[in-house]
């Protein structure tokens, strides 16, 4: 819809108190995962190398990684990290690099093709140090032989648009890839005989797999060949005949775990969405409010998600369970949309909208759902409010939220209500984060 025929947004949401708090709580999950406060802690005890400290990174919280590294690694180092546009953090030493996100482009390939041949060149004295978030699969893309750019990126798009889970597309990803699902370990470490490998991961994925987040290109990979023709067959996903070719030979296979050529890299996870729920929590107990944690691997359709907490959250008005007013659902990981519509739109403006439908109205039931990267989907917005007066309002505006739900268009209906919440690039990212508060008070 043209911007000068969109409906304008009547009076605004009339609870100011609720959203206010719940802005609260997004707000504590966010400082909780920042790199600045959740990277410095695991440094001092590191063991520094003999030789060079190369730092290598990709994702959206990278290049704020990168900063925090440099403010307290005591030793010269070195390298470069690769970030979504808009997501750069001046470093003194480390190079930051902007590419596209969450389709791969060239900017991307080349920061792939440059951290492979840094880490080549190092020896056993040597230190890398890896800096995964979430992201990092796009925008560190290394296409594998027989697939171009523009293939990977046709594949790409095929695969965001199915309703796969995020750990059936990072198969996919790393099968299909030069430099993930630990092909750049293996680069970096040369049979154990190149340098020592430490990665540093901010997770944003469902279980806080290492061999999922950024698709793991310094961890070796447990899914197979098979498993990415079975992803791509359920899927309906095309690949270039070349590389399905690839994977039913198993050449396109990937470093496995118990791979002795891998022995030389650890692990540390700085930060996973249960450290951003655990803060939400934390906040909601001082405002006088009882937090239940559902949990911070949810996965599965959006709108389907939001019938399942729609029903709990209920189920706390009308039954005072699993707690009782006031108290607040909150819950992270990553929902999925299959896309059959032409609107615009992330999975968390989705999940609202859906969440609305289901509540109709309830007058004790508040909620926000954002994604902690600042970007819900492909718009500029984190997520949306929604409120008791949400289907009224749009109903005065002429909007149908059925509508909008089967055409995928939840950020044309919460910008109309003048309800999507901005924050900005946050630097960090640990997946969805979702608070359902039901106060009885209102």
């Amino acid at each position: 819809m043209p911007a000068t025929d969109r409906p304008k947004a009547v009076s605004q949401c009339v609870y100011p108190v609720q959203r206010a708090c719940l802005r609260g709580l997004f707000d504590a999950a966010l400082a909780a995962v920042d790199p600045a406060l959740i990277v410095p802690p695991l440094l001092p005890g590191l063991r520094r190398p003999r030789g060079r400290t190369l730092v290598i990174g990709a994702g959206k919280a990278a290049a704020a990684m990168a900063r925090a590294v440099e403010l307290h690694w005591a030793a010269p180092l070195e390298g470069f990290v690769v970030t979504r546009h808009g997501y750069n953090v001046p470093c003194e030493h480390i190079e930051v690099v902007e590419a596209a996100h969450p389709v791969p482009d060239t900017a991307g390939m080349q920061a792939a093709q440059r951290a492979l041949a840094r880490v080549q060149n190092l020896t056993a004295n040597d230190l890398v140090i890896a800096l995964m978030s979430g992201g990092g699969s796009a925008l560190m893309a290394l296409p594998a032989p027989g697939i171009t750019l523009t293939g990977k990126q046709a594949v790409t798009r095929q695969l965001l648009a199915s309703g796969a889970a995020i750990g059936e597309i990072n198969c996919v990803r790393k099968h299909l890839s030069a430099i993930k699902g630990g092909r750049l370990a293996l680069a970096a470490q040369r049979d154990g005989a190149g340098a020592r490998l430490l990665t540093l991961a901010i997770s944003d994925v469902p279980g806080d797999d290492p061999s999922v987040i950024a698709s793991g290109p310094t961890v070796a990979d447990p899914t197979t060949c098979d498993d990415t023709l079975d992803i791509l067959d359920r899927y309906r996903i095309e690949v270039p005949p070349p590389m399905r070719e690839a994977l039913l030979r198993g050449t396109a296979e990937t470093p496995k775990p118990l791979d002795a050529r891998l022995r030389n890299g650890e692990f540390l996870l700085a930060a996973g969405g249960m450290t951003a729920l655990h803060a939400a929590a934390a906040a909601a107990r001082a405002a006088g409010i009882t937090p239940i944690i559902l949990g911070d691997a949810i996965e599965g359709e959006a709108r389907e998600v939001a019938r399942a907490l729609a029903g709990i959250a209920l189920a706390c008005v009308e039954h005072g369970l699993p707690a009782s007013s006031p108290c607040v659902l909150l819950s992270g990981g990553e929902t999925t949309v299959s896309v059959q519509g032409e609107g615009r739109g992330g999975r968390n403006g989705e999940f609202l909208l859906a969440l609305a439908l289901a509540l109709r109205g309830n007058p004790y039931v508040h909620a926000i759902a954002c994604d902690t990267d600042g970007i819900d989907g492909s718009e500029n917005n984190a997520g949306a409010w929604l409120a008791p007066d949400t289907l009224a309002r749009a109903a005065a505006l002429g909007l149908s939220p059925r509508e909008r739900l089967a055409d995928n268009d939840a950020h044309g209906f919460f910008a109309a209500l003048d309800d999507l919440v901005v924050t900005g690039p946050t630097m960090t990212n640990v997946n969805d984060f979702r608070a359902i508060l039901i106060d009885r008070r209102s």
